[in-house]
């Protein structure tokens, strides 16, 4: 495994993996996440037909898959309308090498081995995305979706614990969400449990809300994140990671400013950032 970033109080998050390398919210997303430093990954997690747990980031399958080619007639190819045992026929990989999505192929970033590998990549089940995480010693942060189906909250964090228990990864974990039913749920079910609050507008008052939820971090979309709010949530122990930052002068700006952690595509870029003898 490689090293963590040096500085220990600031996340490297791989966001979604190392997305730019791999294709998004695979395990060879993960582990190019790992290879190159960040601290832990984030996920996106979504409810199958059949109820099972799935790391996918969108409503749809048919951006980041070929289930227009598997299922011609299933449109518009919603997550929640495919069992897993149909998005296991699916090739989550191949989309990457034609898109490119970060124009990194092109930039000679990615190897043709690697390309090579992500063929056929499948998207795991949250329990293959944890265990994945144990076994390399990892973090990692996982986002629930609010996506469509309608899934019973209580069955969604029921499902979720009962895996991260099993696997005893309570101190392993940062659980996410937009939705704050998901993340009120949680605190019920197991106060131990960290979570994070997912806003993409700066809130009057991030300091009630995660005291409301008993939340431990704040999560604001970069256009959203508020230098003020730093001190006033670290006052009551909460943390602020900012997402999603891509480019070298704001990670510089951010990590000056004091935040926790930066959700990245380019986990790469913030290593050596992170790394920098100006940066203190």
């Amino acid at each position: 495994m490689s090293s963590p970033s040096t500085s220990p109080h600031i996340l490297n998050i791989a966001h979604r993996g190392a997305r730019s390398l791999a294709p998004e919210n695979t395990l060879a997303a993960a582990r190019k996440g790992l290879d190159v430093g960040a601290d832990m990954w984030e996920l996106d997690l979504q409810m199958t037909a059949d109820e099972e747990l799935v790391v996918i980031h969108d409503s749809t399958l048919k951006r980041t898959s070929n289930v227009r080619e598997v299922f011609p007639n299933r449109k518009p190819w919603l997550v929640h309308e495919f069992t897993l045992d149909e998005i296991r026929l699916l090739d989550f990989g191949s989309w990457f090498k034609k898109q490119d999505p970060f124009g990194q192929i092109a930039a000679g970033m990615v190897a043709e081995s690697d390309l090579a590998s992500y063929v056929r990549q499948q998207a795991p089940t949250l329990g293959e995305a944890l265990t994945f995480t144990q076994e390399h010693g990892w973090r990692v942060n996982l986002e629930i979706k609010d996506s469509g189906g309608n899934p019973d909250p209580d069955q969604v964090v029921k499902k979720i614990l009962a895996l991260v228990e099993d696997l005893d990864m309570v101190d392993s974990i940062l659980i996410s969400s937009y939705n704050q039913t998901y993340l009120a749920k949680l605190r019920e079910a197991h106060p131990h449990v960290a979570t994070g609050v997912l806003v993409s507008k700066p809130h009057p008052h991030p300091e009630t809300l995660l005291r409301q939820l008993g939340a431990r971090a704040y999560h604001p979309r970069l256009s959203a994140f508020r230098p003020a709010d730093i001190a006033l949530l670290h006052r009551q122990g909460c943390r602020v990671h900012v997402w999603n930052v891509n480019d070298r002068k704001t990670m510089q700006r951010l990590v000056r400013a004091g935040v926790d952690g930066i959700f990245t595509d380019f986990p790469q870029v913030l290593t050596s950032v992170l790394a920098s003898p100006d940066i203190s």
